[in-house]
């Protein structure tokens, strides 16, 4: 199996993990949504760094802190990706799952314009549409839904960076999560160490049980395979490919907000999600008709 196949099968297994992730953390309800997340922070952080150390010694974290650019450039996306798990987890756990949802339908959209405003990339106007469309879907569900989608937005908008850093980032996948994960490991063991001793923690003494405990640990691997495959894939794989496989994710936490935990979808949430829909068709049709003509030029 070649890298190119390699990245396409990673890029599907991840986006799949994050549509089906609402299941797993729903299981978690019961638990204080900062507590998931801390734990889940700790564990991806200790299951990283154990196999970093064990398959490559040490020497992944000094090859990483010689160059403080990209240490810092590891530290801005761990913070921005801490934010989105934080918000993530509790949205769900809160009900908002459809407007999670949302947010990872915009972020393909907001990804372009990140390219123009700072990568300097000019749209097309097939582009321009989509992006249009999908502002006057964010605007129909503002003002006729009844409430601004910040969720949603919050959401897309630290994914996006997220990605624009890791892209740009020149680290190995796996020795880049490794690195964003240590930044939050000691403030994550700290305060949840702090709520253990003071009481609020249920983990220590199994307060939650120990199937709840266990589902803690677990998240830790279930934060770091995605995120592993999304980075190894989005340098094997075309940006195209990436941004069709990406619907994946959202369309499966529709599914979940709205026939398993009964969310509501009435007329005008779906007329806001199909303006946006609209928008991510002409987006992704634009961007399949200029890949196959690259490919014939490339063959002429």
């Amino acid at each position: 199996m070649d890298a190119r196949t390699r990245g396409l099968w990673m890029a599907v297994a991840a986006f799949v993990i994050w549509g089906l992730m609402p299941l797993y953390w729903h299981l978690l309800k019961h638990v204080p949504s900062l507590q998931v997340v801390l734990h889940r922070a700790l564990w991806s952080a200790l299951l990283v760094a154990a196999y970093l150390t064990l398959t490559r010694g040490r020497g992944w974290l000094r090859a990483v802190f010689a160059q403080p650019r990209l240490a810092g450039m590891l530290l801005a996306s761990g913070l921005l990706i801490g934010f989105n798990w934080s918000l993530y987890v509790w949205a769900v756990n809160a009900g908002h799952v459809v407007e999670t949802s949302l947010g990872y339908f915009i972020n393909p959209l907001l990804n372009v314009v990140i390219g123009v405003v700072f990568l300097r990339e000019r749209l097309l106007p097939a582009q321009w549409v989509a992006v249009a469309l999908a502002a006057c879907g964010v605007l129909w569900l503002t003002f006729n839904y009844g409430s601004f989608p910040w969720i949603a937005l919050a959401l897309a908008t630290s994914f996006a960076f997220y990605g624009l850093i890791r892209r740009q980032a020149q680290v190995d996948a796996v020795a880049g999560l490794g690195v964003e994960n240590l930044y939050l490991l000691v403030p994550a063991a700290a305060l949840l160490a702090w709520l253990e001793l003071g009481g609020q923690g249920g983990f220590a003494d199994a307060r939650w049980g120990w199937g709840s405990n266990l589902l803690l640990v677990l998240g830790g691997a279930l934060t770091a395979l995605p995120l592993i495959g999304f980075a190894y894939a989005v340098r094997q794989v075309s940006l195209t490919t990436v941004g069709l496989l990406q619907y994946l994710a959202p369309t499966l936490q529709l599914l979940c907000g709205v026939l398993v935990f009964g969310e509501s979808f009435d007329r005008d949430r779906a007329i806001g999600f199909a303006v946006i829909w609209v928008g991510l068709a002409v987006f992704a049709i634009d961007g399949f008709i200029r890949a196959r003509r690259r490919i014939v030029a490339q063959q002429a």
